[in-house]
């Protein structure tokens, strides 16, 4: 690997944790989902001929934790029909736990308009999304977690 590539790398690599960390589950350590996401796009060609490297890891990124949880969702449902004795699961305060169970692409969202302050059009350009998508789903993404925070009959 030439050193502008690598320094590429390195400068883009705390930005891409950030989203890997948000948009992965708990299940996945960021680190994985990021070398996974550089992997996959170094095998393609090199990183620094994209037009816009930040905007297209940060796309593989969000679609590998799609592809992950999808995964995990499989393994847990398999594995809580043959432990269903056991009944023992890690438990997270219920705000934390609402913005999980949210798809990656809507924390993503959420990550990036909320936390990183990015404008909605670049969101929506760095997940491959138009920017009317990206409002709806940060949108539909903070009625789901309201939703999940509901106390039935409260």
């Amino acid at each position: 690997m030439k050193d502008e590539e690598r320094e590429l790398i390195t400068s883009l690599y705390p930005a891409l944790r950030r989203i890997a960390a948000v948009a992965g589950s708990v299940d996945i350590e960021p680190d994985d989902l990021v070398q996974e996401a550089l992997v996959r796009t170094l095998r393609k060609g090199a990183i620094s001929d994209l037009d816009n490297p930040l905007a297209y890891l940060r796309k593989a990124i969000v679609n590998l934790a799609s592809n992950q949880r999808r995964s995990l969702g499989r393994r847990r449902r398999a594995e809580a029909r043959l432990s269903a004795e056991d009944g023992w699961f890690p438990s997270y305060p219920s705000e934390i736990e609402a913005i999980l169970d949210l798809p990656p692409k809507h924390r993503a969202v959420l990550y990036l308009v909320e936390v990183e302050d990015v404008p909605y059009a670049e969101a929506a350009q760095q997940l491959g999304m138009t920017a009317m998508a990206a409002r709806a789903t940060a949108s539909r993404a903070r009625k789901l977690a309201r939703q999940a925070l509901e106390v039935p009959g409260g």
